[in-house]
């Protein structure tokens, strides 16, 4: 996820920041914002509010997750399932990180001294507790139990050394915060970059459908018997942006490209589909990096790939042979969402009629959602000027069929006003409960073995609706941590499938544009074409000119999909329940004698 960055007028405020020996539970230095000089007007809290903005986070990528084939960077996740996370590596507990919570108790602890309109002021006391609700989501979701504060401690007070607060104190607390924000935060959302109550609504919504499916497959947090009213709950909170008739799928009968356009547009503003979005604009001074997102440091998933319906609405992997289907077959007859998500045959980056070209040492199914699509937009390094989402109306009402279904009381008009709004924007049928629930997708419920019931069918077709529409939106993690579904992680994902060593088409046009050898050292599948075709070749080996492994190989020796090296060499493992949560920080229980560590570890 990435952290949105808002430039304010006045300077951004130093209010709370830290400057500590070791961690949080040192000294915090005097504020540059004081009680006495300060949350004297609804214009001060204005103020300072303006600098939480940037603890709101989007994702543009979902690394760390089955919907990547290969990431050539670190990252925690990688460390876990190789074993290399423990209690004196692991982060996440740090001053920089519980400062966020010390700048928003900040402001609460010093608003009942604030005059003026009681309308403004509990719509800004409404914000702030609406990040610390963000705040404390995020942490629970890491460490299930942490200590609940809202106050903002100084370093001699008693209260930096409690023990863990349990998960169900720490959910309620949420719970009562966004209840809070979305009674006070006024509804006028403007160009939809602030926080209003739609926004407040919206992580409600997201909150009650995490912490309902968590507790309902999670049984060794023994809160299974108190899940109900969390799903109950994301149902009313979407409910209330729907009746609201202000947010509308994106839907001008222009089919993929009305998809596309939410991903990799210069502004957002108008589009009725943004809950809330992040502006960046040139003449702001403020870009992104979205261009990365394009054959970087990452390739999407075989299974990502797969999981996208053929056009009539059937299963990918009800094909015969789809398993050995080529990249550019793989394209064919699918639902548009696939070619607007992995670069398919033909793309042309710089829109000039030069295609991109795969890059299998990396999977060769290369994200291109997200892709700024006019060379205009792409002007260096934290130099891209496209708008992003926050929180977007599919999200809203996907986790309403969701929950809903969760909880048994699904019909095919929910299905109606929701997900199939999402398969009419890309012209794609409608999905049909009985059918679904009839007939239980057999990839999917092996993906997904928790999943049973009566609603079995229908709640499999929701997470690969889920998948499909949300891919690469930093969501797909948390998924698979709150259905229990750790175990994908542990699954290698593989790349596009290569029929044989040898030069390969992947632009469409006919002509081979890659090849796939062995070695430096043989280049015979490619002997018999002519010296202008293997002069325009793109290279890959298996094997350097020394006899090593490369890092990808093929699944069948010559054949196959494409996998990775270091998994094959550093198997992957993931560990129920441990892998769900992540150690405190071993320097964290030796300064706080009453923090006690989690289960596992």
């Amino acid at each position: 996820m990435k952290n949105i960055s808002f430039y304010i007028g006045l300077g951004m405020l130093a209010a709370a920041t830290v400057s500590c020996k070791k961690d949080f539970l040192d000294r915090f230095p005097k504020t540059e914002v004081t009680q006495e000089t300060f949350f004297n007007t609804p214009q001060d809290l204005e103020t300072y509010t303006n600098t939480l903005y940037g603890q709101l986070q989007y994702g543009t990528d979902d690394i760390n997750s089955d919907n990547i084939s290969s990431y050539s960077g670190g990252g925690e996740v990688d460390a876990l399932v190789r074993g290399s996370v423990t209690p004196n590596n692991a982060g996440g507990w740090n001053r920089d990180e519980w400062a966020k919570l010390r700048r928003i108790n900040f402001m609460l602890d010093n608003v009942h001294k604030t005059t003026g309109d009681a309308t403004a002021i509990k719509h800004y006391i409404g914000i702030a507790r609406f990040f610390r609700a963000w705040f404390y989501l995020g942490k629970m979701a890491r460490y299930s139990d942490v200590p609940w504060y809202n106050t903002a401690l100084a370093t001699d007070n008693e209260q930096l050394y409690k023990a863990r607060d349990p998960r169900a104190l720490i959910a309620d607390s949420i719970l009562n915060d966004l209840t809070f924000a979305v009674e006070n935060i006024k509804p006028d959302e403007g160009n939809r970059t602030r926080v209003s109550k739609w926004v407040a609504l919206a992580l409600m919504t997201r909150f009650g459908l995490y912490e309902g499916t968590y507790r309902k497959y999670h049984g060794e947090l023994n809160l299974a018997n108190d899940h109900t009213r969390f799903l109950e709950k994301a149902v009313w909170a979407a409910d209330e942006i729907m009746k609201s008739g202000r947010f509308v799928i994106h839907n001008t009968g222009a089919g993929a490209a009305d998809y596309r356009v939410l991903f990799s547009s210069s502004s957002l503003a108008g589009n009725k589909e943004m809950i809330q979005w992040a502006d960046y604009q040139q003449a702001l001074g403020v870009g992104n990096n979205t261009h990365t997102v394009l054959g970087w440091t990452w390739s999407l998933s075989n299974s990502l790939a797969t999981t996208y319906l053929m056009k009539d609405g059937t299963p990918f992997t009800a094909q015969a042979g789809y398993d050995k289907k080529g990249f550019i077959d793989m394209f064919t007859d699918r639902d548009p969402r696939l070619a607007e998500t992995v670069a398919p045959p033909g793309f042309s980056p710089n829109q000039d009629g030069k295609p991109y070209i795969a890059k299998p040492n990396l999977g060769g199914l290369d994200q291109v959602k997200f892709y700024p699509r006019s060379p205009a937009q792409r002007q260096g390094w934290v130099a891209n000027y496209t708008g992003l989402p926050v929180f977007r109306y599919a999200e809203v009402l996907l986790a309403y069929a969701e929950a809903k279904a969760e909880l048994g009381t699904i019909t095919q008009a929910d299905l109606d006003k929701t997900i199939k709004l999402l398969r009419t924007r890309v012209q794609m049928p409608a999905l049909d409960a009985a059918a679904a629930n009839a007939n239980p997708d057999n990839v999917l419920a092996l993906e997904y073995p928790a999943v049973t019931g009566p609603n079995k069918g229908l709640l499999l077709e929701i997470r690969r609706e889920r998948r499909v529409e949300l891919a690469c939106e930093g969501l797909r993690y948390d998924d698979l941590m709150r259905w229990k579904a750790g175990m994908r992680l542990q699954d290698a994902q593989g790349g596009m499938y290569v029929a044989a060593l040898g030069a390969i088409d992947v632009s469409g046009d006919g002509k081979p544009d890659i090849a796939i050898l062995a070695s430096p050292k043989d280049e015979s599948p490619i002997a018999g074409l002519p010296e202008d075709v293997k002069k325009g070749l793109s290279k890959f080996y298996l094997k350097d000119e020394n006899g090593k492994d490369n890092n990808f190989y093929l699944q069948n020796g010559t054949s196959g999909k494409i996998l990775f090296t270091r998994d094959r060499d550093q198997p992957r493992v993931f560990q129920e329940p441990k892998y769900y949560y992540r150690p405190v920080p071993q320097d964290q229980l030796i300064l706080n004698s009453q923090l006690k560590q989690i289960f596992g570890w």
